[in-house]
């Protein structure tokens, strides 16, 4: 039957702004947004099955910021061709994403389209706060329907009551998380996903997570229970995406080893790839004692994992205790990243300033240890940041604790509450500092060094390592929030800030792409250079230093990491009492 109707449902990722107050955009962006592969996956399931009526057709539209401009005036166009029988879903909005989300869904509100929010901003304050705190009060002024939890087996009834003209203000679906095993799958057509590095996209295999780190937000949005999708599922995406020629992933799962079928799923992406010819690329999460569940990181290597990143977060046990983190214990970081080494895998690690116990002049230390004794490839640095949604949020805004004011800068970059002993200009200074620490041209070669050594591909470390080492330098931004060719339009600035002249703004925007391109060139041709004298360096396989060194006990008793805190002395003669007592035990 021909439909009658066509509704037009545009699903928008926002972007968020940079300290100049532009939207940062790119021609190809680093990360694929999940949230948005995860929405597209529910509507084309519920257009697939006709949710509207056998007579309405839904087209669905995507719009990932990071990498798309929005036309605005075009898409109202199309919402007045079609008399506003529509929807704009601003999907998966974070809290520094949510003044930026605002200010996209103000012209649809007032030319009478309704317009959806949903993510974690939405759903961490109602899951941790009153309901109306942290602005959320201008969505409801504004008329913006609020979406929290997650969309399975609910999505439908937002589309019929858009449709019916009758969306409510808010739908909470907090505290009824659902499973996930069997629906519909995440799914992003080809034509999006070229718009991100390398070809890849993404899905959550599980969600939830069982620990409770004070700074985060996702086990207050996500729940603390494990929910995952089958081999079966995970199989249908796989394929669903190599159809179109897609075969890189990015299994967002927050802590990937502790889902309870990562071993059913990793057997089948084993069978993909070996048997089945599928050559599949992923980068996974996971935490600090993966390596000790069994045939975990071997099975990893199988199922074509080639990077992993580490929720490390700190080197002081003094400060992973005050923020919950207690599963980490620095005692097991270098059996647990030399594992990873053994299979010629990428490891990258997070690791956040401004705990209680940080000095710019301990982070420094910190630093310098993390460079000679720990095998990591590439370092990401954050600031602890009071995420509405987490615990420490709700902690400082119960008691009333000053916080930064505006939302858009919290993206964990910037300095957002006071510190007992840093000001906030010298926790941003180190900040900008550390990356410059750790990413010099030595500790780059030593990385690559290590690479050859250890098998890792030094090609695919290499990009990443220029990355790393020039996007906070060169564009103000995190790398995880970097991609290709930054991209920038007059229109786009922030509200409230004057808008520049043309004159001005072009040939100072191609004047700062020419300088930061010319500069990049200069750091991938040393970095080229480097690779190429270890690659013909017949002793590259032999390379040893004191991080790559087998872990033994009295070779450990000596490192910095170990002994340069009173929390890593504590950790230790921990380790060596219960040691003798469980010798003393054997005896008797």
């Amino acid at each position: 039957m021909t439909a009658k109707r066509r509704f037009q449902l545009v699903l928008i990722k926002p972007s968020h702004y940079d300290d100049d107050g532009y939207v940062i955009r790119w021609w190809r962006a680093m990360i694929p947004s999940n949230s948005l592969a995860a929405v597209y996956g529910i509507a084309t399931d519920c257009a697939e099955r006709q949710v509207l009526g056998p007579d309405v057709a839904i087209d669905i539209e995507l719009i990932d910021e990071t990498n798309t401009r929005i036309d605005v005036p075009t898409l109202l166009a199309r919402f007045r061709s079609h008399s506003n029988f529509g929807l704009v879903a601003l999907t998966g909005v974070q809290s520094n994403q949510y003044p930026r989300a605002l200010d996209i869904a103000r012209p649809f509100r007032e030319a009478g389209i309704h317009v959806a929010m949903g993510g974690f901003h939405v759903s961490g304050c109602l899951s941790m706060l009153d309901g109306r705190a942290v602005d959320l009060d201008t969505c409801r002024d504004m008329g913006i329907t609020m979406f929290a939890g997650e969309a399975e087996n609910r999505f439908d009834t937002v589309l019929r009551d858009a449709a019916e003209g009758g969306l409510a203000p808010l739908y909470d679906f907090m505290k009824e998380l659902p499973g996930i095993e069997g629906t519909p799958v995440p799914f992003l057509p080809k034509r999006y996903v070229t718009r991100t590095l390398g070809l890849s996209t993404s899905f959550d295999a599980g969600r939830g997570c069982p620990y409770q780190c004070s700074f985060c937000t996702i086990i207050n949005v996500q729940g603390r229970k494990s929910r995952f999708r089958s081999a079966d599922d995970v199989e249908r995406l796989v394929r669903l995406n190599w159809a179109q020629g897609v075969h890189k992933f990015f299994i967002t799962d927050d802590n990937f080893a502790r889902n309870q079928e990562w071993e059913a799923i990793f057997d089948r992406l084993i069978e993909l790839r070996e048997k089945g010819g599928i050559p599949l690329g992923l980068m996974i999460q996971v935490d600090t004692l993966c390596h000790k569940i069994e045939n975990f990181i071997v099975k990893a290597k199988r199922a074509g994992v080639t990077r992993v990143f580490i929720g490390l977060e700190n080197v002081n046990p003094d400060n992973l205790t005050a923020a919950k983190k207690r599963q980490n214990k620095i005692t097991e970081y270098r059996k647990m990243l030399l594992a990873w080494k053994a299979q010629g895998i990428i490891t990258l690690a997070g690791y956040i300033l401004g705990f209680p116990a940080d000095t710019p002049d301990s982070i420094r230390r910190d630093i310098a240890i993390i460079r000679r004794e720990l095998p990591l490839d590439v370092v990401e640095f954050f600031c602890l940041t009071p995420l509405p949604g987490s615990e420490d949020h709700q902690i400082l805004w119960k008691k009333g604790v000053p916080m930064e004011p505006d939302l858009n800068a919290y993206d964990v970059e910037h300095v957002c509450t006071a510190h007992a002993k840093m000001s906030k200009a010298e926790w941003a200074a180190i900040y900008r500092e550390a990356w410059s620490l750790y990413y010099t041209p030595e500790h780059m070669k030593t990385l690559l060094r290590r690479a050859a050594a250890t098998g890792v591909p030094m090609g695919s470390l290499l990009k990443l390592l220029v990355s790393f080492a020039t996007m906070v330098r060169l564009e103000n931004v995190h790398p995880l929030q970097s991609g290709v060719l930054r991209l920038k339009h007059p229109s786009e600035r922030r509200p409230g800030l004057p808008r520049e002249r043309v004159w001005v703004f072009w040939p100072r925007f191609v004047w700062e792409t020419l300088y930061k391109h010319v500069v990049l060139a200069g750091v991938i041709a040393r970095l080229l250079v480097s690779r190429i004298s270890i690659a013909f360096d017949p002793h590259a396989r032999a390379y040893m230093d004191r991080a790559l060194a087998p872990v033994g006990d009295d070779n450990d008793a000596s490192l910095d990491l170990l002994t340069k805190t009173a929390g890593a002395s504590a950790a230790i003669a921990h380790i060596r009492k219960v040691a003798e007592l469980t010798s003393s035990s054997q005896l008797n």
